[in-house]
């Protein structure tokens, strides 16, 4: 695995942090005290982040610095880890961690908690049903 591949892995793993919080590019620069530009940089790999860039980010973003590395084995790479980040559960299906993410931005603005409790309910017994049927 080449560091470049590290880079675009960790990049892609900033990207998918900050669309889950809902921020945009240029909030999450401003946090850190760069530029917008610095982040599409950093989030394409083209450029590496050093050590105290990333806990900037880990500390702001609410996660261990570990996060950015999770995952990483398994992808082998910036090579297995798809551009739209659509990866293959156990049917070979495609599974779309932008519809995940599309989905949990939904769901948090639901404000309330009696519909949010039953929507969980009920994807949770919809994907137990399908497991049943497998």
């Amino acid at each position: 695995m080449s560091k470049q591949d590290i880079d675009t892995y960790v990049g892609k793993r900033l990207r998918l942090r900050r669309t889950m919080m809902g921020l945009s590019q240029e909030a999450v620069a401003k946090a850190v005290g760069i530029t917008f530009q610095q982040v599409q940089k950093y989030e394409k790999g083209a450029n590496a982040m050093n050590s105290n860039r990333l806990y900037e980010f880990a500390h702001f973003m609410h996660v261990p610095v570990a996060y950015f590395f999770d995952g990483l084995e398994q992808a082998g790479g910036a090579s297995g880890f798809a551009e739209e980040s659509e990866q293959f559960d156990h049917n070979h299906k495609r599974v779309s961690d932008r519809e995940s993410l599309e989905m949990m931005k939904a769901f948090k603005r639901i404000r309330e908690q009696p519909v949010r409790k039953r929507l969980a309910d009920l994807v949770r017994a919809i994907a137990e049903h399908k497991a049943i049927l497998e």
